[in-house]
């Protein structure tokens, strides 16, 4: 169904099924998949490609101009996958001649303020909290939880099935499969076994990851060091590789070991 209210450009491409509600606007250099929900108030700028099944609440701004004063006015796009929920007043911008486009994988949820900056890349399965800012040409990798009002600095990475705790600052990199708590500066806290275990790792691969970060946060060895130590010491493995590959390529360096409260 598509309300009389709403404003769809006559050059945009909209799938099957695809509901637009009263006031919502579409641009006309706009892709939306099938069995979407376009919410009332929901602007879709030019750039957007939209997969299928995805919901796009009240007031959301989808593919908007960035916010860096080094966009001039290049074509550039907003890819978002299949099956998202983006909620009310979510922002996303669309690229900019750095990478040419953001992107959005699929079954992500997107709470109520996020802000996805210009280059981002954010990967499925993820849930951002309420008011969570990232910054341009972040990267954000699958499964991963962010709790409310944590704001990311422009180029951090955050591993596979790591969780930041809310109001976390967070500006440099987080590696996969951990949990970030909120201090001064930010520190590892831990494995994420909880968020592991549901997605099916097994018992041995949530060991080797457990060594690993043992090493890695817990020993009082630099990160050069303790990648080197768990080559050594922890059985080769896809987690354990993974691990030691995201810490040797951070740019901006890693995050805080582990240190009591």
């Amino acid at each position: 169904m598509i309300s009389p209210l709403a404003y769809i450009h006559p050059d945009a491409r909209l799938g099957a099924n695809v509901t637009v509600e009263p006031f919502a606007c579409i641009a006309g250099d706009v892709v939306i998949g099938d069995d979407c929900w376009i919410g009332p108030g929901a602007v879709i700028h030019d750039g957007a490609r939209i997969g299928k099944g995805c919901k796009i609440h009240t007031a959301a701004s989808i593919s908007c101009l960035p916010q860096d004063l080094k966009f001039a006015g290049e074509k550039t796009t907003t890819e978002i996958g299949d099956y998202n929920d983006i909620r009310e007043y979510v922002t996303v911008s669309r690229g900019t001649a750095s990478q040419g486009k953001t992107v959005i994988g699929d079954h992500n949820l997107l709470m109520a303020y996020v802000h996805v900056a210009h280059d981002d890349v954010v990967g499925s399965h993820c849930v951002i909290a309420n008011r969570v800012s990232l910054a341009g040409e972040v990267h954000v990798g699958d499964w991963v939880v962010i709790g409310g009002h944590v704001a990311v600095h422009q180029w951090t990475r955050i591993g596979d099935h790591a969780m930041i705790q809310g109001g976390a600052l967070l500006a440099q990199d987080v590696p996969p499969f951990i949990i970030v708590r909120n201090s001064d500066p930010v520190r590892y806290a831990g494995l994420n076994k909880v968020g592991l275990t549901r997605r099916g790792f097994s018992d041995e691969q949530i060991g080797a990851i457990h060594e690993t970060c043992r090493l890695l946060f817990q020993s009082g060895m630099n990160y050069a060091n303790a990648c080197d130590e768990a080559e050594k010491q922890v059985a080769a493995c896809a987690e354990r590789d993974q691990l030691i590959e995201f810490v040797r390529s951070s740019k901006r360096g890693v995050i805080k070991p582990y240190a009591g409260r």
